[in-house]
């Protein structure tokens, strides 16, 4: 069969709604000012989809840097990759920079998050060696686990943040390598940013005392949220030394574009050569790199951006509690709304989508409330939710305002007022 003719039979799981849901549930346009409240189809709306935890993205200084150094370097310079002419000072003082944060030796940038972290796996691990992982790891990581795979690799996967299977991955694993002579990398994230749960960094550190791994935290929705100075989930759980490579990115607290992964010296020195996706890619333009210096100064000296951050969260949070909806085991301002258990008992996958998108678009059309529907396969299948993402930036009656939505959206849900007469489905 043609390649064409095959992908237009089948457009795969999110492809299939193109039609019916592409600039509304997909690719939907916020428009204005980034902030609480942006412009959604020419109605101004109370937006909680946006991961500007700390409020950074129109902080004045960040808009300031931004533009002073756009004016001064333009987006063209450095040109080139790192390795080869895409290398400056700046880029330098920034590693060094997160290093300190992180409790780390050493730090090196890399361009964006996901392809930072495929690459990183696909360098660190041979095909002698073996990939532990869990079960929820972010797309990015199980991209960097199948190309571990392509080379020949092998690979186990622990039901998530269980400790139990853990432990028995890890003695596939470790009788594996013991025939290869290879090693064994442990693969996890700090906060997962979908249930908000934390990865169970203190359990899986106690492990290497058994089985002599090294592991990879992504830490992309931890870094500058969790831990006593933002620091991130190693952080929160006092156990930085124990981990070995810390990654985190700038497109969630830090309001930008980039990433980077810390370490031990050597072990990043490593990676600065050996990372593909960096040495044949254009490095990060100097206006990101000194926007990501202002941004990093003031996750630093202002704890109180953390501070309102978790003020929102814990009211929202609680708050949604209170009413009786369920948001999981979410320890970070990862806000999940499952509907899972809320449909009826002859509910299918499609029909359980189709009240998940009628419930998104009352929320929208007549409560002014933006929020993201998350669907398989983002998530696994059989659930439905609806995620919101607090920021230092909202206001306590934002939250009162939502948490009383919310509240009108389930009663209007148990009386089964959601059907396609009332709020047409678009699937």
């Amino acid at each position: 069969m043609d390649i064409f003719e095959r992908i237009t039979k089948n457009p795969g799981p999110l492809g299939q709604y193109n039609k019916k849901a592409h600039g509304y549930f997909m690719f939907p346009k916020l428009e204005g000012e980034i902030s609480p409240r942006m412009k959604f189809r020419g109605k101004e709306v109370l937006t909680w989809s946006l991961n500007n935890y700390l409020g950074l993205a129109n902080h004045p200084e960040v808009r300031k840097a931004d533009a002073e150094a756009a004016a001064e370097w333009g987006l063209a310079y450095p040109m080139g990759a790192r390795m080869m002419s895409g290398h400056t000072s700046k880029h330098e003082e920034l590693e060094a920079a997160l290093a300190d944060f992180v409790g780390k030796e050493d730090a090196y940038l890399v361009n964006y998050g996901y392809q930072g972290m495929v690459s990183i796996i696909d360098a660190l691990a041979s095909r002698n060696d073996a990939i532990v992982y869990d079960s929820e790891s972010h797309a990015c990581i199980m991209d960097g686990v199948f190309l571990h795979k392509a080379k020949g690799g092998k690979s186990w996967v622990f039901q998530h943040n269980d400790m139990e299977k853990a432990d028995k991955m890890l003695q596939f694993a470790k009788k594996h390598t013991e025939k290869t002579g290879g090693g064994i990398l442990v693969v996890t994230e700090g906060v997962f940013g979908m249930a908000g749960d934390l990865g169970a960094l203190d359990k899986i550190v106690e492990l290497k005392k058994k089985y002599d791994f090294r592991i990879l935290v992504d830490d992309a929705h931890g870094f500058g949220t969790m831990g006593k100075t933002g620091a991130g989930v190693p952080e929160h759980f006092g156990v930085i030394d124990e981990i070995d490579l810390h990654f985190g990115t700038f497109a969630k607290s830090m309001a930008g574009i980039g990433g980077f992964v810390a370490g031990k010296e050597d072990i990043i020195n490593y990676l600065r050569y050996n990372l593909r996706s960096q040495i044949f890619a254009k490095s990060l333009p100097m206006p990101m790199v000194i926007g990501a210096l202002k941004r990093l100064e003031l996750l630093k000296s202002n704890p109180e951006l953390k501070d309102n951050l978790w003020k929102v969260v814990k009211a929202l949070q609680s708050g949604l509690r209170e009413k009786g909806f369920n948001i999981g085991n979410t320890q970070s301002p990862v806000t999940p709304v499952y509907f899972e258990k809320a449909v009826s008992e002859d509910s299918n996958e499609a029909n359980d989508v189709n009240i998940a998108t009628q419930i998104t678009m009352d929320l929208r059309e007549n409560y002014q409330l933006f929020c993201s529907i998350v669907v398989y396969p983002v998530i696994p299948k059989g659930q439905i939710m609806l995620r919101l993402i607090p920021t230092a930036v909202h206001s306590l009656e934002d939250v009162e305002y939502t948490i009383e939505s919310f509240g009108k959206i389930q009663e209007k849900l148990k009386t089964g007022k959601y059907n396609k007469e009332q709020f047409p489905s678009i699937f």
